[in-house]
This record gives structure tokens, sequence and C-alpha cells, in this order.
């Protein structure tokens, strides 16, 4: 995925530009009912579906390529009510780039919990949805065209906090007792925290390194399978800053501490470890 991408809010004059990318992706993904993506269908698109959605669309260099549209839901026990994705769409030419991925991600940043409704008979969107944690929850007749569709839920991700910190072009890590695996310093956020506040927190109790909330920058948000919680996503906001220089002093549940280059990263960290460790490779902080 072009590091240009951006996703941001529906606007009017987006009309022309995400009807024909909808068309496209449509006829592409199922070519039924008769005349889906042109016509009359095309039509209606604006009128209707967009207008109950709420929609947001992905840019990549000034480019409209990607389209998400969001409804309320509330009934699938998620965040803040959870919600249905009612709409996903990605120009044919800009697939296989990570970008419905990120779409997806972006709208269970925003409702947490997710279902979504797809044809039976897709089975490239199945196999999509079903690699990013989707299980099928149930079935029903689109009235429409009378084909089945499959009703598919992914529970709200969990969502935590890591540090970045590379000394020698390898990354600190930690192994809490009783495992095995080395995580990113960091952890869960605590009831009423911002990410800043409860990785201030955690460094503290689990390194005992004082790093004020101030001196903490946002640098990448990592989407991945969280270890141990039988495929629960995990939703990981890393963060750099603090001092250089420093001298961990473990906390009770920290098992050990270690820094590891990019191979052993890989054999002894958890999954979410290798999308940051190839983010900091493409920064130039830690060497290929």
């Amino acid at each position: 995925m072009s590091s240009e991408m951006i996703i941001r809010r529906y606007e009017a004059s987006d009309q022309a530009v995400v009807t024909d990318l909808w068309a496209r992706a449509v006829q592409q993904a199922h070519p039924f009912p008769d005349g889906e993506g042109r016509g009359e269908r095309a039509r209606v698109l604006p009128q209707m579906d967009l207008a109950a959605a709420e929609n947001w669309v992905a840019e990549r260099e000034g480019t409209v390529v990607g389209l998400l549209g969001l409804l309320r839901d509330g009934s699938d026990g998620g965040s803040g009510g959870g919600g249905a994705v009612g709409g996903l769409f990605v120009a044919p030419e800009a697939q296989r780039a990570g970008i419905g991925r990120e779409l997806l991600e972006h709208a269970a940043a925003v409702h947490g919990a997710l279902t979504l409704e797809v044809f039976e008979g897709n089975d490239p969107a199945r196999r999509f949805f079903t690699h990013l944690g989707f299980t099928e929850r149930g079935r029903r007749t689109d009235e429409e065209t009378g084909r089945p569709l499959v009703v598919l839920e992914r529970a709200a991700p969990l969502h935590s906090v890591g540090w970045l910190h590379v000394r020698d072009g390898r990354l600190l890590s930690v192994r809490t007792r009783g495992n095995d695996t080395f995580y990113l310093p960091g952890g869960k956020y605590e009831p009423g925290e911002t990410a800043r506040e409860a990785l201030s927190r955690e460094l503290r109790e689990e390194l005992g390194l004082v790093v004020p909330v101030e001196e903490l920058s946002e640098a990448f948000v990592i989407h991945a399978v969280a270890h141990g919680k039988n495929g629960r996503r995990l939703r990981m906001t890393c963060f750099t800053g603090g001092p250089q220089d420093i001298a961990p002093a473990p906390g009770r549940e920290i098992a050990e501490y270690a820094w590891f280059d990019r191979r052993e990263a890989r054999e002894r960290c958890a999954p979410a470890h290798a999308q940051v460790v190839n983010r900091l490779v493409a920064q130039g902080r830690m060497p290929g």
C-alpha cells in the first residue's frame, strides 16, 4: 500500500468518481443482478445508498481508490454498539494493495465490532473477510436477487500501545512471566486513559522507566492477530520518544527484556512484531 494513501470522509464532490469506482468494482465482484453497476442501479447509488450510510473514501495520490459505507448496528455487542459495513469497494486497478484492509480497520476503529453481508457466490470476498478474522453468523436470502447472503461478524479489536526503542539496530522487547513469547513494551489501556497515558504508565510498571506523556510521538498503527487470543484482532498504536539511554528495571510481571535484530524478532516475538519490524526497516531505523 502506498504511503500516500489517506482515509477521509466522503464529500459531495466525490460522487462521480465514487459512482464509477463502485460500478467497476461491483461488476467484477458479482455481475448480478442483471444490470449491476449500470443504468438504474448506478442512478440509485448516490440517491439512496450513499445517503443512507456514513461514507469514507480511500485516496491515493489525489485519486479516490476505495469506498467504505458504514451503518449503525448496535446488535452485535461491539464497543460502542458496533457497526455494520454496508459496502466496501476498491477500484479494480488498486486491489491487492491493502486498501480494503485499511478501510475495514478504520471501520473497526470507529465502531469496534463489525458485521457485514456478502453473497455466498462471491468467493474472493469471502476469503478476504475470513483472512481478516470474520466468521459466519448466519444466512438469509437477498430479496432483490433471490441469492443467498452470508452474514459475517468480527469482534471489536483489542487496543494496545507499544514503545519503539531501537538500540544499535535492535528492537527492545519484553517477556512476561509464564510466557515464552516477547512483546513490545506497553500493553492495554485502563479506563479513561489516552494512548500516551497508557504507554507512559506501562513503561513505568514494566521497566521502571519515566517517560512523560509529552515526549511520546505516534509513529504508526499495526493491525494484526493478537497472540494467544483465539484469532481476535489487535490494534496496536506504536510510539517513539523518551530517553535513548535507558537502564530498565523489570517490574514483577516482566521476566526479562532483550534487544532483537530482524531475524530474532521474527523467531521469538508475537506476530505483530513482524509488521513492526518491517515498518522500522522501511523507515531505515533497523537493518533489513
